[in-house]
């Protein structure tokens, strides 16, 4: 009992996490105190102050500012990246699933070529080939993350489709697109939340990582990739340049994680309670 209270209070705190960053992103034009991207050479690597909470970057721009900032553009990017993600592996999902036969068997032969590239290496190389700049970002992302969504969704739809209640629509004379739209996709909406939240966190460090590349956001824009690149050259003497964009990006996958694990376990206790009674 302890130990599942302990859990509980883990979760709780998740939300708590994730909500705070996602209010701090959408108000930080009136939570900043300073413009993030203001130069200030006077200024420069200043440490923890009561003027500047977070200290100072080398172009004397206020970390604090900086990161409130950057947690608007990591959340919403993210979130963004995510649904064009879900989205394509979605569809193709469905039709891989739902029609079987030849196109299941095309699609799946793409979806393993896909599988087998090294994901971040091919995310990089497509990202450097598109350019720098948030569009490329973001197809970089979709491109390279679809594969193991629409798998997954392929998965659920062969299990939903042998229903017998699926039988009975097609007796009725449902269409398919009636079918898909009213009996299987919300019938896959519970793992699908789960894999939306979870491939969030993925998709942050991505876009951290292509930003810390030099391929993602690009300077002055505010964003934790950004500031992580911008602080390797003076961490050893200001180690608070990189904690402070590692610290949030370490919390927010760690709250969306757990978040998913959370939604996980509450379906799956759903599933187990409906399925005394079938």
């Amino acid at each position: 009992m302890k130990k599942f209270n302990n859990i509980q209070l883990i979760y709780k705190v998740s939300f708590i996490i994730l909500g705070l960053l996602i209010l701090v992103g959408l108000l930080a034009n009136f939570l900043s105190p300073y413009d993030p991207n203001k130069v200030d050479m006077s200024k420069r690597l200043m440490g923890i102050s009561k003027e500047h909470l977070l200290g100072t970057d080398a172009l004397g721009r206020d970390v604090l500012s900086r990161i409130i900032y950057g947690a608007r553009v990591s959340i919403f990017l993210s979130f963004i990246a995510t649904i064009f993600t879900m989205f394509l592996g979605t569809i193709i999902g469905l039709i891989s699933g739902y029609c079987g036969g030849i196109i299941d068997n095309i699609i799946q032969m793409i979806v393993t070529i896909f599988q087998g590239l090294p994901g971040l290496s091919f995310m990089i190389a497509l990202a450097g080939v598109l350019g720098p700049g948030v569009k490329s970002l973001l197809i970089s992302i979709t491109v390279t993350s679809w594969s193991g969504f629409s798998r997954i969704v392929r998965g659920e739809v062969l299990k939903v489709k042998e229903e017998k209640y699926i039988e009975g629509a097609r007796a009725l004379g449902a269409t398919n697109l009636h079918i898909i739209f009213h009996y299987i996709l919300p019938n896959i909406f519970a793992p699908f939340i789960v894999l939306f939240t979870t491939r969030i966190g993925k998709v942050v460090l991505s876009m951290a990582s292509l930003s810390f590349l030099g391929l993602g956001i690009q300077p002055p824009q505010a964003d934790w990739g950004v500031m992580i690149n911008d602080a390797k050259t003076y961490f050893r003497s200001y180690p608070h340049l990189l904690l402070a964009p590692g610290i949030s990006i370490l919390l927010l996958c760690s709250s969306i994680n757990l978040i998913g694990d959370a939604l996980r376990d509450l379906f799956d206790e759903k599933r187990d309670f409906f399925s005394q009674y079938l």
